[in-house]
C-alpha cells in the first residue's frame, strides 16, 4: 500500500477527521442497518432457479389466478386408541373456526380421517397478501391458538408448507442480534487471550461494528432502491462473515504496528510503516474473498447468487474501515493502549524466538517428510468425502430437534397415504388439458388427479403423490411425470409445486458447484500470481487450501453423521464451504507468503519461511481461531444447514491455520526454496547457505528484516 495513504490515516491532525468521519457514518448508519430485516426477500422466487421449470410453472400459475402465495397448512389430529365421539365435535368445530379466521384463502377441507380411525386431518389454505410467505407465520399462530383447546389426550399439529414456515420463521427470529452478540463474545474472549490487555481488544471490536453496520446500511440501500436480493440466510451470513473478517484484517494490521513500535520513537511513524507493509496483504487478502464472492454471481440459485454482492459488499466496507479507522484509533490511544505489556522501542522482538519459531526449527531438517506425511494424513480425512450426501435435506432433517410441523408430518405418514397439503402443480394449454390429465392419472407415484381448470388458452391440473413429498420416491415421480409429458399434447406441459420446486433446487446446486469452485479457484490463482509475481507459489499454495478443503468436508462429513445424528446435507453445502474456506483460508497463505517474499531479497526462500512463521504464526493463528469461532457461532441456529456450515468452515479454518500454514507450506517453502518464485528474477537469487543440522545455528531461528541475529531491532534513523 503507498506509503502516502499510510501517512494520511495516521497524521497527527487528519486522524481526528478520520474518527470523526466513522462516526458520524455509523450513527447515520445504524438505523438503516435496522432497517435490513424489513427488506429481507424470503420469498420462494427469491431462492429459486430463474429459469427451473418450477419457476415458470409459478409464474403460469399467476396469470391462471392460482395465486403462488396460498400456502396450505395441514391441521393433524391424532389419538391413540382411536378418535373418539367429543374428538370429532372438537375437529368439526375447529374446521368452522378456521373457516372464519383473517388470511383463510378458499375452503377448509376435511375433516379427512385415516383409515385406521386414530387420525384425522383438515387441509387450510392461507394467504398472506401482499406480503406474502413472511405474514404466514402469524396465520399458522393463529391455527395453533384455535386448536389449543382440543380435548385430552387429542394431539394437534399444525404441519404442511404454512407449518413449516411458522417453524422457519420462529428459528430466524431475532437472529441477527443472537449472532451478533455472540460472535462478539467469543471475538472478545479471544483478544483478551491474545493480546492480554483489558483495553487494546475494544479498538479492533468498535472497528468491526462500525464496519457491520456500515454496510448493512449500504445493503439496505441497494435492497430497497437497486432491486438487490437479500435474504435471511445471506444477513446472518453477513454479520458473522464482517465480524470474523474485520476482527482477522486488525489482528495483522495490530501485530504489525506493535512490531514497528519497536523499532520508531513515533507512533505515527510506526503506524504508516505498518499500514505500508501489512496493507498489501490485508487488501490482497480482502480482494480475494470479494472477487471469490462475486464468482457466485455466475449461480443459477437465486439465494446462491444474491449472497456473493452481499457478502462481497460487507468486506469491501470491512476492508476500508480497519484500514482507515482503526489506526487513526490506535495512534490516537497511543502506547498505553497495550498494557500492561507495551512495546518499548529498542526492545527485542519476541517472535524471533517463540513457540513458532521452534516449531520451524522441528520442521526444517526434514521439510520433504513433513510435508509428505502432512499431505497423506489430509488425504486420508478426504475419505469421509464417500460420506458426504449433499443431496438435499428433509424437512425431519432442516431442523436440529423435531418442530410441531415436523412431528405433525411424521403422524400424517404414519395414518394417511402420503402427506397432504403438497399437491403437484401441472400447467398445460386448454386444448391438451384432458389429455395431460389422463397422462398424469397413468403415471407411477402419483395419487388422485382432479379435473383441469381452464382460463382462456391455459389450464391448471392438481394432483397429489403417493409418497412424501420430500422423499426420493417423490423426486423420481417428478422426473419421470416430466419425460412422460414431453410426449403429450404439445409437450409444454410444465409440472411445479413443493416437490418439484425442491428437485429444481437440487439440479441447480449442483450445476452451481461444477461451474464455481473451478471459477473461483481460477480467480484466487490469479490473485496469488499477480500478487506474488510468480506461478509456482501460487499453484502450491491452491493446492493446500484445497487439501484442507477436502480434509474439513470429509471430516464434517462424520461429525453430522455421529454428532448430529444427520446423514444428508443441502445440495449447496459444498459450494458456500468451498467460497468461505479457499476465499478465506488462502488469506494466511497470503499474510504468510507476502511476508516471506518481504524477507526473501535478503535472507533467501528458506531462512526467510522460518522468519516469516515465527513473525507471523501467532497473528495468523489468532486470526484463525477469531474466524473459527464465528463461525462456529452458527452452530447454535436450530437450522441444520447454517449448523453444519458453521462445523465445516470453523474446522477448515482451524486446519489451514495450524497444519496447512505452519506445517505444510512452511515445508514446501523450505523444500523447493527459490523455485517458488519461479518465473520471477527472486527465483535466480538462490538461497543463503543454512547453518548445519544439529549446530548452534540450527536451534534459533533468524530474526525478522530490519533486526540483528540478537533480536535487537534496529532501522536507519531510529
Amino acid at each position: 500500500m503507498g506509503r502516502s495513504f499510510a501517512s494520511r490515516v495516521s497524521h497527527p491532525k487528519l486522524k481526528w477527521v478520520v474518527l470523526v468521519l466513522w462516526l458520524v457514518l455509523a450513527a447515520a448508519a445504524a438505523p438503516l442497518a435496522a432497517g435490513l430485516t424489513d427488506q429481507q426477500d424470503n420469498e420462494i422466487s427469491s431462492w429459486l432457479p430463474g429459469d427451473a421449470e418450477s419457476t415458470l410453472a409459478l409464474e403460469r400459475q399467476i396469470t391462471l389466478g392460482s395465486d403462488p402465495d396460498v400456502v396450505p397448512a395441514v391441521v393433524v389430529y391424532e389419538r391413540d386408541g382411536g378418535l373418539t365421539a367429543a374428538d370429532e365435535d372438537a375437529i368439526a368445530q375447529d374446521a368452522a373456526a378456521f373457516g372464519r379466521l383473517d388470511g383463510l384463502d378458499g375452503d377448509v377441507v376435511g375433516p379427512i380421517p385415516s383409515e385406521d380411525g386414530q387420525a384425522a386431518q383438515l387441509i387450510v389454505p392461507l394467504n398472506g397478501g401482499p406480503d406474502g410467505w413472511e405474514a404466514i407465520a402469524p396465520l399458522a399462530g393463529d391455527l395453533r391458538a384455535e386448536a389449543a383447546d382440543a380435548p385430552d389426550g387429542l394431539d394437534v399439529y399444525v404441519a404442511g408448507p404454512a407449518g413449516q414456515a411458522a417453524d422457519s420463521s420462529e428459528a430466524f427470529e431475532g437472529i441477527d442480534g443472537a449472532l451478533l452478540f455472540a460472535a462478539l463474545g467469543v471475538v472478545i474472549v479471544i483478544l483478551l487471550f491474545t493480546y492480554r490487555s483489558p483495553v487494546l481488544w475494544i479498538l479492533p471490536i468498535l472497528s468491526a461494528v462500525v464496519a457491520l453496520y456500515c454496510s448493512q446500511a449500504l445493503i439496505y440501500l441497494l435492497a430497497r432502491y437497486a432491486d438487490l436480493t437479500v435474504n435471511a440466510q445471506s444477513a446472518s451470513i453477513l454479520t458473522v462473515l464482517v465480524v470474523g473478517a474485520g476482527t482477522d484484517y486488525a489482528l495483522l494490521l495490530v501485530a504489525r504496528y506493535r512490531e514497528e513500535l519497536r523499532l520508531h520513537a513515533d507512533r505515527h511513524e510506526a503506524m504508516t510503516e505498518a499500514v505500508h507493509r501489512a496493507g498489501p496483504a490485508v487488501l490482497a487478502s480482502g480482494g480475494t474473498v470479494i472477487l471469490g464472492m462475486l464468482c457466485l454471481l455466475a449461480a443459477d440459485m437465486n439465494s446462491t447468487r444474491g449472497l456473493g454482492p452481499v457478502a462481497a459488499i460487507g468486506v469491501a466496507v470491512t476492508l476500508v474501515v480497519l484500514m482507515t479507522l482503526l489506526p487513526a484509533l490506535l495512534v490516537i490511544c497511543g502506547r498505553w493502549v497495550f498494557w500492561p505489556v507495551r512495546p518499548v522501542l529498542g526492545t527485542p522482538e519476541p517472535s524471533a524466538t517463540g513457540v513458532w519459531s521452534r516449531v520451524g526449527t522441528l520442521i526444517r531438517p526434514r521439510p520433504r517428510a513433513v510435508w509428505v506425511v502432512t499431505s497423506g494424513l489430509l488425504l486420508v480425512a478426504c475419505l469421509g468425502l464417500f460420506g458426504l450426501n449433499a443431496k438435499g435435506l428433509t424437512q425431519a432433517d432442516s431442523f436440529r430437534g423435531t418442530p410441531e410441523s415436523v412431528a405433525g408430518e411424521q403422524v400424517a405418514l404414519e395414518h394417511f397415504p402420503a402427506a397432504a397439503g403438497n399437491p403437484v402443480y401441472v400447467l398445460t394449454g386448454a386444448g391438451t388439458a384432458e389429455e395431460v390429465a389422463r397422462a398424469v392419472a397413468a403415471a407411477d407415484g402419483v395419487g388422485e388427479v382432479g379435473e383441469p381448470r381452464v382460463t382462456g388458452d391455459a389450464a391448471l391440473i392438481e394432483a397429489s403423490l403417493a409418497d412424501a413429498g420430500d422423499s426420493d420416491a417423490a423426486y423420481d415421480t417428478i422426473r419421470s411425470l416430466r419425460a412422460e409429458l414431453d410426449d403429450v399434447g404439445d409437450g409444454e406441459a410444465l409440472v411445479g409445486g413443493n416437490t418439484a420446486i425442491n428437485l429444481d433446487v437440487q439440479t441447480a446446486s449442483q450445476r452451481d458447484n461444477r461451474v464455481i469452485i473451478p471459477l473461483v479457484m481460477l480467480v484466487v490463482l490469479l490473485v496469488l500470481g499477480v500478487l506474488l509475481r510468480a506461478l509456482v507459489a501460487p499453484l502450491i499454495l491452491v493446492a493446500t487450501v484445497v487439501l484442507s478443503y477436502g480434509a474439513a468436508l470429509g471430516i464434517s462429513a462424520l461429525i453430522f453423521d455421529w454428532a448430529l445424528d444427520v446423514s444428508t446435507t443441502d445440495s449447496a453445502f459444498p459450494l458456500f464451504v468451498f467460497v468461505f474456506l479457499v476465499a478465506l483460508g488462502i488469506d494466511y497463505n497470503i499474510f504468510l507468503m507476502t511476508r516471506v517474499r518481504e524477507e526473501a531479497h535478503d535472507h533467501g526462500t528458506r531462512r526467510a519461511a522460518l522468519i516469516a512463521l515465527a513473525a507471523t504464526g501467532g497473528v495468523i493463528t489468532s486470526a484463525g481461531l477469531v474466524l473459527a469461532a464465528t463461525f462456529a457461532v452458527l452452530g447454535t441456529l436450530p437450522l441444520t444447514f447454517l449448523t453444519q456450515l458453521g462445523i465445516a468452515v470453523a474446522l477448515g479454518v482451524l486446519l489451514d491455520t495450524i497444519v496447512v500454514r505452519s506445517v505444510l507450506v512452511t515445508a514446501l517453502n523450505l523444500d523447493v526454496g527459490g523455485g517458488m518464485w519461479w518465473p520471477s528474477t527472486l527465483a535466480r537469487r538462490g538461497d543463503e547457505p543454512e547453518p548445519p543440522a544439529g549446530g548452534q545455528g540450527a536451534a534459533r531461528v533468524p530474526a525478522p528484516r530490519g533486526t540483528t541475529d540478537l533480536g535487537q531491532q534496529v532501522r536507519p534513523g531510529t
